[in-house]
């Protein structure tokens, strides 16, 4: 937790918030495997975004709240309410539950909003946004079937994702607290990388037969590649973003381009990854579709590269040794597909490992030349 003497401290009630998104991101994840084709995907974004919206809209707005207040306290423990709901009616969003899942996004607006606001709704911003117009279109989206449903969802995804630039000139003058702010988020990548353990464990533990060498070297493969993914965001990237959003000129930029735009990247890799883990601990011996080498070595591309963008968007700089890193892990994909997946985990880990070490070196020589 952030210190209180130097700035705001993430709150209890805020960690039990984030439970709720545990369970999110783990139905997100077996959404996707059990559906990874292109379409699958598609509408597992779909049903994310608005998710992944509720918690940011709702970190965003408790970074300038007082949450030892009780009142505070229930108006965030309403959201989770909402966002549980939203959790356990995803796997059936474009089926029979895709009116619960709707209506639950825009409780979770409306209740938190309302109270926030105190029903003046006369300052338009994002959440305002999501209350008045994104909100209804999900549950208009709700009422339909097929294609219409999707369209509509689309819709208001793409609509929440862009008012934080359309409302740009009107969040100009937001203050937030830097140190709250980036820790919220990485929290949130920890509950994804999480998510990558549970996806690790649970094929290993339903297992009906006797866990094999095998099966334990996939497990120690995937784990140590959750462990350098852990070790690239939190030992480098994760201080770096608190940096820039304490000395930004205007924190905008960096909440929007680096946080809200950046990590929900960060999140849909992890969650990808997490899918071709499973497939990989399921069946170590057997050769990855091209489908689960998409998510296993795509995701761990997509994560590394979007280093590359939000360095660029912190410090006007690129991160050579991370995009170099994910174009070593898109070459490897042919590999990984000719090999057992045990193999292709192995070589996953062993690029994410030199990567992290390449870093640490160059880290310490760096010091070592401003010592001198």
């Amino acid at each position: 937790m952030s210190d209180p003497e130097t700035g705001k401290r993430v709150a209890w009630a805020e960690l039990f918030f984030d439970l709720v998104f545990v369970f999110a991101i783990t139905q997100l994840v077996a959404l996707l495997h059990h559906d990874h084709s292109w379409d699958g995907v598609g509408r597992a974004v779909v049903v994310f975004l608005p998710i992944y919206w509720v918690w940011v809209g709702t970190t965003m707005q408790t970074n300038h709240r007082n949450l030892d207040k009780p009142a505070e306290r229930i108006a965030v423990f309403f959201v989770a309410l909402c966002g549980l709901v939203m959790a356990f009616a995803l796997p059936h969003a474009y089926d029979d539950r895709g009116l619960l899942f709707a209506g639950a996004y825009w409780a979770a607006r409306l209740g938190f909003g309302l109270f926030a606001f105190r029903g003046n709704l006369s300052r338009i911003q994002p959440f305002t946004v999501s209350m008045v117009f994104t909100g209804p279109l999900l549950v208009v989206g709700a009422l339909f079937d097929g294609p219409v449903r999707e369209i509509l969802w689309l819709a208001g995804a793409l609509l929440d994702l862009a008012m934080p630039s359309l409302l740009r000139h009107r969040l100009a003058t937001m203050y937030f607290d830097a140190g709250h702010l980036t820790e919220r988020f990485g929290l949130f990548v920890l509950i994804a990388i999480g998510e990558s353990i549970v996806a690790i464990g649970v094929p290993a533990a339903n297992s009906g037969a006797a866990v094999g060498a095998a099966t334990l070297c996939a497990v120690g493969a995937a784990f140590v590649l959750c462990c350098g993914l852990w070790w690239v965001y939190f030992h480098f990237a994760n201080d770096a973003m608190r940096h820039a959003l304490t000395n930004a000129p205007t924190q905008l930029t960096i909440t929007r381009y680096v946080l809200s735009y950046g990590h929900v990247v960060f999140i849909a890799a992890i969650v990808a990854i997490a899918v071709g883990m499973e497939e990989t601990v399921a069946a170590p011996g057997h050769h990855l579709s091209w489908s689960f080498v998409g998510f296993l070595f795509g995701g761990t591309a997509l994560f590394l590269a979007t280093f590359g963008y939000t360095r660029r968007m912190m410090f006007r700089l690129w991160s050579v040794t991370r995009l170099t890193a994910a174009l070593c892990v898109l070459a490897l994909m042919p590999v990984a597909h000719l090999v057992p997946a045990l193999a292709a985990i192995l070589l996953l880990g062993a690029v994410v490992i030199a990567l992290n070490v390449v870093e640490y070196q160059r880290t310490r020589a760096r010091v070592r030349v401003r010592s001198r």
